[in-house]
């Protein structure tokens, strides 16, 4: 693997701790918005979803999804593809709930419409930038320099 893949991949799992919601897409689905818990030891990215919900039928079916961040505050920007999966792990699950997680289930943890869904990253096309200020300084200077403005790594990854 070449280094600057090696180091975008570090640099996404670091940054995609840090995102509180994308939008993902199923199977062709609508975009929702999903709140994703980064699992970088088992190259995995969680969600917890409800029964009957566009990612949990997909889920079901053990069919691809997109995931897409644009966060500035974790100076990530990425196009996630995986495969989703539905695990039965009542130690996980305990283990990512929350109470932003908790707010959508009227019965809470134990809602039978509760549902853990596994995405494994494929590919991911991955921008992680060096924040605002960096940004800023970066667009000043290609002001007045012919140069064009370094807006930090850019490619795509293989998990």
């Amino acid at each position: 693997m070449a280094q600057m893949e090696k180091n975008l991949k570090n640099d996404f799992w670091t940054r995609i701790e840090n995102v509180q919601a994308g939008m993902m897409t199923a199977e062709g689905g609508r975009a929702v918005p999903m709140s994703p818990m980064a699992d970088s030891d088992n190259n995995a990215v969680w969600f917890i979803t409800a029964h009957g919900t566009d990612v949990a039928d997909a889920a079901v079916r053990g069919s691809s999804a997109t995931f897409l961040v644009a966060d500035p505050k974790a100076n990530i920007y990425a196009s996630v593809i995986g495969h989703l999966e539905i695990v039965d792990d009542a130690q996980k699950l305990d283990e990512l709930w929350n109470a932003v997680v908790a707010a959508w289930f009227e019965e809470g943890r134990d809602d039978d419409k509760v549902r853990l869904v596994k995405m494994t990253p494929t590919t991911a096309e991955i921008w992680a930038t060096d924040g605002a200020a960096g940004f800023l300084y970066e667009i000043a200077k290609a002001h007045m320099s012919d140069e064009k403005p370094d807006m930090g790594d850019h490619g795509t990854v293989t998990f």
